[in-house]
């Protein structure tokens, strides 16, 4: 769950404040960065911004083996993750990574690929099972120890397609389903994950570690989760592509959960290109996992078939009209944006979606809340785990208050526990309005426009790590219409504030991923805003 968001549901905003030099130190952690961090770049590491296809260019020829890759990787997490910035993205290494690596060379060498990902280290988001020495906790202390009996139904896919797990990212704690007034990036057993644009600033969320570890090159690519803006925020603000797919393209088998109606796992790459690979390889039907829109259509095998330069020509473009006078340098970046889109060859067209989507807000968040308890319910019945159900996790917390809650405490959790079952009235009319409420605005803006997709502000710029007061809003955000409805939802990179990147959003119809890939393409290859972070101290300036 973005903070953002949840902070708009539960009208816990807070005051927009300047980032203040802190050497606090979290119960069991080191202190912050010093100032003097920052001086490296990251550009004289060997794989720096390296592309799947340029991965995979080098293992053709023998200059790099799926070992090799998974190396550089593996120093380059300890050089950045847990020394020099301390980025913490990364939660866990996988011991098993360089034995699967070797496999992999071998079926090489013997003129077996199995694909574009054969021999391509991953990062998964530690709400993620895999059957395997890792533990899967959500970022939880009272999840610390469990090691899921299998894995999820897309590391499955992930394995099968040659990738190497690497490790397991941190993530703000129960996917920022616990607290009305968290830190975005925060967990118990991973600490606080730092933006590699400047240390002070959040990496926002819930997929804070898949998003800076991905963009400081701790991995080729990344899969996270979302809710409501937990892929596409973190994407937005770590510089990267952030897809949301179609709610049940990708199984959510063995994904510790916030909702059934609305989670999905999603790519987070440096390039669309990546995230079409990544899609292609994730996606698959399980019979476990129910679609949760009727999909009459075929799925693409293979995504990267979308990806035209030209694809924006002879498009019409909805634009959401109140981001055009949002925040001045933010409206300022996503102005030059339409104005890409224009030269391009696209049409465009002003639209209000967020009138529409806004008030439905409310009945969102009653959504999940009875949709949380009920789902990890269920997943902690048969895990295994120490905690047996949400009520045994909120009162480990309470035992452990000075570890587990030493800033914000669990209020979303308690509310959690308070409902009263799917079969309620109160639940099935909340579903009904955020559901089909957001799929009404999105399908009428889109139909009586003659739209291909709608685009806006994926979200603002980091804002800082504040333990005192948990996150802020930073005053716009796109992440609900899409997420409300279950579509697909794209953000790729459209500039910097100060140094801190803003995405711009691609939303489209149930299922159509390759359009919002081939636009997002498009807009990829005219503008090339992606810029890799330096790790600096603080915001330019």
């Amino acid at each position: 769950m973005n903070r953002s968001t949840l902070a708009a549901l539960t009208t816990a905003l807070l005051p927009v404040v300047a980032c203040q030099p802190t050497t606090e130190k979290a119960p069991g952690e080191a202190a912050a960065p010093p100032a003097t961090t920052g001086s490296d770049d990251g550009s004289a590491f060997a794989l720096h911004e390296a592309t799947v296809t340029e991965l995979q260019d080098r293992m053709a020829k023998g200059t790099e083996t799926a070992r090799s890759l998974s190396e550089k990787y593996l120093a380059r997490i300890k050089e950045v993750n847990e020394q020099g910035p301390m980025l913490r993205a990364v939660i866990e290494t996988n011991p098993d990574a360089l034995k699967i690596a070797d496999e992999l060379d071998k079926e090489r060498k013997a003129g077996k690929v199995r694909g574009p990902l054969h021999g391509i280290p991953v990062l998964i988001k530690d709400n993620i099972d895999s059957g395997d020495q890792m533990m899967t906790t959500a970022g939880a202390l009272a999840l610390s120890g469990h090691k899921a009996k299998q894995d999820a139904f897309i590391v499955q896919k992930l394995r099968a397609a040659g990738a190497v797990l690497l490790g397991k990212t941190n993530l703000s704690e129960w996917a920022n389903f616990r607290s009305t007034r968290s830190v975005s990036g925060w967990s118990s057993r991973g600490r606080q994950s730092r933006n590699p644009y400047a240390l002070d600033r959040n990496t926002s969320g819930s997929s804070s570690g898949s998003g800076a570890a991905a963009s400081a090159n701790l991995c080729a690519v990344a899969v996270g989760t979302e809710t409501d803006g937990s892929v596409v925020s973190p994407a937005s603000c770590n510089g990267l592509v952030g897809l949301k797919p179609t709610v049940g393209l990708l199984s959510r088998s063995g994904i510790i959960p916030i909702s059934s109606t609305q989670d999905t796992a999603g790519p987070m790459t440096r390039t669309v290109r990546d995230a079409a690979i990544l899609l292609g390889a994730l996606q698959g039907p399980d019979p476990a996992d129910p679609a949760q829109l009727v999909n009459s259509a075929p799925i693409p095998a293979d995504y990267t078939t979308f990806l035209k330069a030209d694809a924006l020509k002879g498009q019409r473009i909805g634009v959401e009209k109140s981001h055009l006078s949002g925040p001045p340098a933010v409206a300022a970046l996503f102005k030059a944006a339409v104005a890409v889109l224009k030269a391009q060859g696209a049409t465009i067209v002003e639209v209000e979606l967020l009138k529409q989507t806004d008030p439905l807000g409310e009945a969102e968040y009653e959504v999940l809340l009875y949709e949380f308890k009920d789902g990890v319910n269920k997943y902690l019945a048969s895990a295994g785990a120490t905690v047996r159900n949400l009520a045994e996790v909120i009162a480990f917390n309470k035992a452990h208050e000075a570890e587990a809650m030493p800033y914000f405490q669990q209020e979303i959790l308690m509310d959690a526990e308070k409902t009263d079952g799917l079969s309620s009235a109160k639940y099935k009319a909340a579903v009904q309005k955020s559901v089909a409420g957001a799929r009404k605005a999105l399908d009428s803006v889109m139909r009586d426009n003659q739209l291909m997709a709608i685009v806006g502000v994926t979200t603002g710029p980091a804002w800082c790590i504040d333990w005192v007061n948990g996150d802020y809003s930073t005053g716009i955000g796109f992440s609900s219409p899409a997420a409300m409805a279950g579509y697909p939802h794209l953000t790729v990179p459209m500039g910097q504030v100060l140094g801190l990147p803003v995405g711009l959003s691609f939303v489209g119809p149930a299922y159509e991923e390759g359009r919002v890939l081939a636009l997002g393409y498009a807009y990829e290859q005219a503008s090339k805003k992606r810029m890799a972070p330096k790790f600096l101290p603080t915001v330019a300036g």
